[in-house]
Parts: structure tokens; sequence; C-alpha cells
């Protein structure tokens, strides 16, 4: 009997090879280039604005030469600012705040300096330096709204509004004053003094009118404001 080698068939296994796949990751939605994006059209809208209303006068310069003027949809301007009574609002604002957007007075970088401030003389030298940049922007918005209001009763009562608001401010200020100084005449006149003294109305007229400098009616309001408001 012949012996037969029989070779052991081979076991084949079924193995599975498991592969970690990790979620994808999110990335972060980053909205920054967005707003970035926003306040560059707004501010293009303002300069449209502002330009267009100087030349050719508020009640004179539609919404599409605007948007025309900033190189942007009509839509995109009533978007981004509103009906030109807001966009008129805005331009005072963003004079006020030095920027494409309106920034509530306490968070203003001169008003948290003036209220740092350990003694008035400093207080007053910081206004009067904001003040000089402040009126300068408002001067030109200024003439459109005087041109535009007896025509637009919006507009008049929008700078009767703003008016309120600085005199409001000015009570602020005469009283942060009192606080480190004893002064030559009652808070509330102090504040009306300062009021009427830093109007764009004063600045447009010595500026404008008069051909001062910049810096001489900085110089004025802190001389003024001295000699008006503290003793000694």
């Amino acid at each position: 009997m012949s012996a037969f080698n029989i070779s052991p068939k081979p076991i084949l296994m079924n193995t599975a090879i498991i592969v970690s796949v990790s979620p994808p990751v999110k990335r972060r939605y980053d909205a920054s280039k967005r707003r970035q994006a926003a306040a560059r059209t707004r501010q293009a809208i303002l300069d449209a604005a502002l330009e267009l209303f100087t030349s050719q006068g508020y009640a004179a310069t539609p919404m599409t030469a605007i948007a025309q003027g900033a190189g942007v949809a009509l839509d995109t301007v009533y978007a981004s600012v509103g009906r030109k009574p807001e966009l008129a609002r805005l331009l005072i604002e963003s004079a006020i705040s030095g920027g494409s957007e309106a920034i509530p007075s306490e968070e203003r970088d001169y008003v948290q300096a003036i209220r740092a401030a350990a003694d008035a003389e400093t207080k007053i030298a910081v206004y009067a330096s904001a003040m000089r940049g402040i009126a300068g922007r408002l001067a030109p918005v200024l003439s459109i709204i005087q041109q535009a209001a007896p025509a637009e009763p919006e507009l008049a009562a929008l700078w009767r509004q703003i008016a309120d608001r600085r005199a409001a401010n000015m009570r602020l200020f005469a009283a942060d004053l009192a606080t480190v100084a004893s002064l030559r005449v009652d808070p509330g006149d102090a504040a009306d003094i300062v009021w009427a003294t830093n109007a764009p109305e004063l600045y447009q007229l010595l500026v404008g009118q008069r051909g001062w400098s910049p810096e001489r009616y900085e110089q004025f309001l802190a001389d003024t404001w001295r000699r008006l408001l503290l003793t000694g």
C-alpha cells in the first residue's frame, strides 16, 4: 500500500482592516472679514453722500447717485445705511465718532481720557483737542443740514436731537470738572458755556470764514474754558 503525503489545505482567514477616520474638522466661521467689508462699504457710501450733498445739495441728490458714487447697488445703500434722513444721521454720528459707525459717548477714547485725568486743566485740554477734530468733521455736515432743514422737517428735528444730546453730555463734562476743581460758575451754567462754544457753528465761523487754523481754534477753546470756568 503506497503512502500519499497529503498537504493540509491552507485556511484562509477573512481579516478586516479597520481604518479609523476622524470626523472632519469644522472650520470656525470668521465673521471679521464680513464686518470689515461691511464697514468699507458703509464708509464708501458716507464718502459719496458727503461729496454729493456738499456739491449738489441734499434735496437734489438722489440715492441712485450716492449708490453710483460708492460703486454699489442701490439696494446695498438701503441695507447698509437706510433712507436718506437716516444717512444724514449717520453722517453726523460718524463725524462725531470719527468712524463709519456711531460710538456711544462713554466708549469714546477722549471721553475716557477726560474722566481719567486727575486735574481740570488736563480734562479741558483733552476735550479741546478732541473738539478740533470733531468740529472739523461736523462743519461740512452742518452746512448740509442747514441748507436742507427748511424743506426737510425730519432733518431739522434730527439736528435738535443732536443739540439736546450735546447739552446732556456737557452737563456730564461740567460735573466731572467740578469733582476736581472749584468752578467759577454754577455747573449748569458751565455746561451751557461749553455747549455754546464747542458748537460746530463756531468752528464754521472761525476756521471756515475767518481763516483760523484748527490748532488756533483748539487753543482758543482751551483758553476760553479755563478762564470762564475755573477759579484762580
